[in-house]
């Protein structure tokens, strides 16, 4: 891989604190504590830097054109019920979602393995090991031309144990973890953790849109609100305009549902495909990209997904995905092989994904990207690529850290 760029300090710092101006101050400064935990985390919180620092070479720039999640790393997988309340198995974040080079996905999934070796419990070698499992299996997925999806009868180790979770889960013990219950009414947890207070004009804003919204709807009275917070969640994401909404649902008190509504952003890997002159597709806006390309990509669309207007601010409005729901594998991680399983079934994933949405809007056909997976000149130098983001991204983190640690010293003490 070459023309790779040199790291200065201030480039870092300048596109993070750029990248996130204007974002509600209180979740921005959780999002940066955690992306001085580790560099894996920073990955997912500074997707704009993977991008702006991708090289320019024959090997991102030749490849056919794909539908692309954009912001691919290992707990970008997870459990959801579709919206025939059936539980998949999927890639679970469009955020960044764009037409790019179809390896674009790949390598910022392979980076994310390198530089999660620690929270996945693996040495650098395993890591690599488990690269290259995953590239095989998505490799090989590709060439079958065939998209599928994951069968709960199926599969085994950990994504069997998310499907059966979430499968077998009560929505009283759900509600719960979310809601405080008094009597027959319920109230959000606004702890800190996963949800704050919104103020009374921020509810009024969500509850006039939910109305609106309810309208449009064949049972209007499963949309009336009874809670609203501002939702903490994720990594890259955090600070935006994002809401939970507790609702009736099919009854109070425990068959209320939660609804997540999300500002949706422009993608970060946007900039640098202008620069190659690969055009996007014209949107309505930057919420009807994100839920086009998901339902596209997902073999089952995902319960509530909706592109909504929030006081004209473009949003997805779906029904509210648990952290839990999400892949957590350190704990897998201790075993090679178990580890080894679930990342080839993430390989597999991506492929069956970008297979499904190929041949729309401006995408290669599925003989197109049967012909690139076949031609196998690409898989090792795929792999010394990801080594080399990821070097790239541990250097990032520490600038980063310093930086912020140094911001905080010199702030006032209270």
């Amino acid at each position: 891989m070459s023309n790779q760029p040199s790291q200065h300090a201030s480039d870092v710092i300048d596109a993070i604190f750029s990248n996130n101006a204007g974002r509600d101050p209180e979740r921005l400064a959780l999002k940066y504590a955690k992306m001085a935990q580790s560099p894996f985390i920073f990955l997912r919180g500074a997707c704009h830097l993977f991008y702006d620092h991708l090289p320019d070479s024959p090997l991102f720039c030749d490849a056919p054109l794909a539908w692309c999640c954009g912001d691919l790393h290992f707990e970008n997988f997870g459990s959801y019920k579709g919206d025939n309340r059936l539980v998949y198995f999927d890639i679970n974040d469009y955020d960044e979602a764009a037409l790019a080079p179809v390896n674009w996905d790949v390598i910022r999934l392979l980076t994310s393995i390198q530089c999660g070796a620690e929270a996945l419990n693996a040495t650098h070698a395993e890591s690599l090991a488990v690269s290259q499992s995953c590239l095989d299996a998505y490799r090989s997925t590709l060439i079958s031309g065939k998209p599928l999806w994951v069968e709960r009868d199926t599969c085994s180790g950990l994504v069997k144990a998310l499907l059966t979770t979430l499968q077998d889960r009560k929505r009283a013990a759900f509600l719960d973890k979310r809601t405080i219950r008094k009597g027959r009414h319920r109230r959000l947890r606004l702890d800190g953790v996963k949800a704050l207070p919104a103020s009374d004009a921020q509810k009024k804003t969500v509850t006039k849109f939910i109305d609106r919204f309810a309208a449009t709807q064949p049972n209007p009275k499963f949309f009336q609100v009874l809670d609203i917070g501002r939702r903490i969640a994720g990594t890259g994401s955090l600070g935006v305009e994002r809401y939970v909404v507790l609702v009736e649902g099919k009854g109070s008190p425990d068959s209320n549902y939660l609804l997540d509504i999300k500002e949706a952003k422009p993608s970060a890997m946007v900039p640098h495909l202008a620069r190659l002159g690969i055009k996007q597709p014209t949107w309505s806006d930057e919420a009807s990209r994100v839920v086009t390309v998901q339902n596209r990509m997902q073999a089952v669309d995902h319960a509530f997904l909706h592109a909504v207007k929030l006081d004209g601010l473009p949003c997805t409005l779906r029904g509210l995905q648990p952290s839990e729901d999400r892949v957590a594998i350190g704990e897998w991680g201790k075993k090679l092989d178990r580890l080894k399983e679930v990342v080839a079934i993430m390989g597999r994933i991506l492929a069956w994904d970008q297979l499904r949405a190929c041949g729309r809007s401006g995408s290669a056909s599925a003989d197109e990207l049967i012909a690139f997976a076949q031609r196998g000149d690409w898989v090792t130098e795929m792999l010394d690529a990801a080594t080399e983001m990821t070097m790239l991204t541990q250097q990032q983190w520490k600038i980063f850290t310093e930086a912020l640690s140094s911001r905080q010293s010199a702030e006032p003490t209270p």
